[in-house]
Parts: structure tokens; sequence; C-alpha cells
């Protein structure tokens, strides 16, 4: 699977973006999919993630607690998107999209269990 990212860019603080994760290569659909970031010196972090299809609750949506209720993802048969609204400073960072690193159910928050990588895009949010 191949995924390339686009959108991101610099926005004040209230504002919003979108992200778009277009995939090509392997089956797109059958993986769980995610979005990831990493702002300077800290962690990759859980963003939020949307489950396979095919799985019995396709669709099903998860979200890190610092973007619920202010960012949304969705995807189509060939891209993975990232809405975010109302975005804070705290948001700016490096964002990434990933892919499962297998075919299963479920939505994984941790980063080692993606296999495939977009590029990352800079999201600079001012105050």
């Amino acid at each position: 699977v191949q995924l390339v990212v686009s959108g991101g860019g610099l926005v004040q603080a209230g504002g919003s973006l979108s992200l778009s994760c277009a995939a090509s290569g392997r089956t797109f659909s059958v993986y769980a999919m995610a979005w990831f970031r990493q702002a300077p010196g800290k962690a990759r972090e859980f963003v939020a993630g949307i489950s396979r299809d095919g799985d019995r609750n396709a669709g099903t949506t998860l979200y890190a607690d610092s973007v619920q209720g202010r960012f949304t993802v969705s995807r189509t048969s060939a891209t993975v998107d990232l809405q975010m609204n109302d975005l804070k400073p705290e948001d700016s960072a490096v964002y990434y999209c990933a892919a499962d690193r297998v075919v299963r159910p479920g939505i994984r928050r941790s980063d080692y269990e993606y296999g495939y990588w977009g590029q990352g895009t800079q999201v600079t949010v001012s105050s």
C-alpha cells in the first residue's frame, strides 16, 4: 500500500483544515487506517482511526481524547480524510496517515501496529 498525504498548512486558532491520504497498491479498503501526529520533541501520537471495510462495524471511528469532538475521520474507496475544526496551537505537528500492518478487525492506537505510512504534512496553528 502506498499512501500520499495532502493538505495541511498554516491556520489561526479556531480555524479548520482538512487532510487527505490517497492510497494505491494493494486493496486499500481491507486495512484499518489511522492518523498520527508528531510535534517537535514529542513522541508520535495517535489522533484518529477508522475501521476497515468488511468489519462487522465497518466505519467505526476512534479518536484521541484531545481531538474528540473537533476532528472527524472518514474514508472512501481510495482515501482516508481528516477534517480538523476548532484547531488549537497544541494541534501543531507533522501529521501522518497509516495503514494497519495486517488485515484484521478493529483499530489500534499504537504506531507499531501500522505497517504502511504516508509522508508527513505540517499543520501549524497560530495563536
